[in-house]
């Protein structure tokens, strides 16, 4: 009976946490969507899109370090909240907006929080689940992200073309408010329960440890592996519906196309999940990322609409998997007192790459440079990020301290 009310626990925090992030995607997935009808409406120039999905990138990156370093301070739960309102409410805001640089505010606001939550939601999960299971339920935490791109692919399709991309902007802010009342009554990591009862270490002193001998190694890795990931990440999919208008399709057919790519995201993530615990982290993430760099390489050149459509199935298959094994890889490095320092300030160094990829697509489009160029370089990121992990330390089955 115990293991029975454990699994069930377990079912409830994975659906509480997994609708945030599912309500994240739909932020970032939907936004991929509006820069196309924005673009239209304000009419902006491509370095102008560059730059309302990097402001996106540059808050997610603050949110990631600073809600990080307080989810060792305050508590894994109370972050949790806070960064869910903080979005909720400039999402909101957002849809009221007639003017560029405001949009680009709230996008700041919007980015710390989904910056913030994501990092310290697989922290918290990763604490709250044995390690036999941790990597299968993180990656499983994951997919609601999948979940959350399709729902943004099929409210684009169908709301923004009909009603507009305010009236899509309302729908992603409303139903998080819901999650939110979920998320109050939800119990924190015994974790973080453990370590309040100690005494905890200052946010500097966190800091200062990440850098620490024993941690050094792991540190690297998953910077540069953040790095790599973040960057060809958010160059590639907020792009993605820009791209296929580029590439001479309309708004309707791009928005269209997406879709059917987005819906390979799910097997991405559920393969990923069964293979983390059979085959390791390490081995899901080289995989995965070498699946995504000939996938991007591909994806780039591809003139023929099948090819195209192939590929960028491909490419959400493996990519999104690799972010599984991302996800559930990073806090099993650090020991509790630092997990949320150490996971934060890898998301943080990500974001960094998110900032820089979509700003350098804006440019390299605005300056006539080939898809298949932009792409290239995207394809020699995730290959840097693939080398990076051989150096890293496998994390199957650790029991976290």
């Amino acid at each position: 009976m115990g293991n029975d009310a454990k699994t069930i626990s377990q079912r409830k925090l994975l659906g509480v946490a997994g609708l945030g992030w599912m309500f994240d995607a739909l932020d970032v997935g939907m936004l991929s969507f509006i820069i196309v009808a924005l673009k239209q409406e304000w009419s902006l120039t491509s370095e102008q899109v560059g730059w309302i999905g990097s402001i996106n990138s540059i808050g997610m990156a603050v949110g990631a370090v600073f809600f990080g370093m307080m989810a060792d301070r305050v508590g894994r739960k109370n972050v949790f909240i806070i960064t869910l309102l903080l979005f909720s409410i400039a999402s909101g805001l957002s849809a009221a907006v007639s003017t560029l640089s405001l949009f680009l505010i709230l996008r700041f606001l919007i980015g710390m929080g989904l910056g913030g939550e994501l990092p310290v939601a697989s922290t918290l999960v990763s604490e709250s689940v044995e390690a036999s299971k941790r990597g299968r339920v993180v990656v499983l935490l994951e997919s609601f992200w999948a979940v959350g791109w399709i729902l943004a692919a099929l409210i684009s399709f169908f709301i923004i073309p009909a009603y507009g991309w305010r009236v899509a902007l309302l729908l992603s802010a409303v139903p998080a408010l819901y999650a939110l009342y979920l998320r109050i009554k939800l119990p924190d990591s015994p974790k973080y329960n453990e370590l309040e009862k100690k005494m905890r270490p200052s946010a500097f002193s966190n800091l200062k440890s990440v850098w620490k001998k024993e941690y050094l190694r792991q540190t690297i890795v998953l910077w540069i592996l953040w790095f790599c990931v973040v960057f060809s990440y958010y160059g590639m999919f907020l792009w993605l519906p820009s791209v296929m208008v580029l590439k001479g399709f309309s708004m309707i057919q791009s928005f269209e196309y997406v879709l059917i790519m987005t819906l390979a995201q799910l097997p991405g993530y559920f393969s990923a999940a069964w293979l983390i615990e059979k085959a390791g982290r390490k081995f899901v993430l080289i995989t995965y990322l070498i699946g995504t760099a000939i996938s991007a390489y591909f994806f780039g050149s591809a003139e023929e609409l099948a090819l195209l459509i192939a590929s960028g199935m491909f490419l959400s298959f493996f990519n999104l998997g690799a972010w599984g094994a991302l996800y559930a890889y990073t806090p099993e490095q650090y020991p509790t007192a630092v997990r949320g320092t150490g996971t934060g300030l890898a998301a943080g160094i990500g974001r960094i790459g998110g900032v820089l990829g979509p700003l350098l697509v804006g440019y390299l489009v605005a300056s006539s440079t080939p898809i298949s160029t932009i792409f290239t370089i995207f394809t020699i990121a995730i290959l840097v990020g693939a080398i990076a992990v051989a150096f890293g330390k496998e994390t199957k089955n650790t029991v976290l301290t």
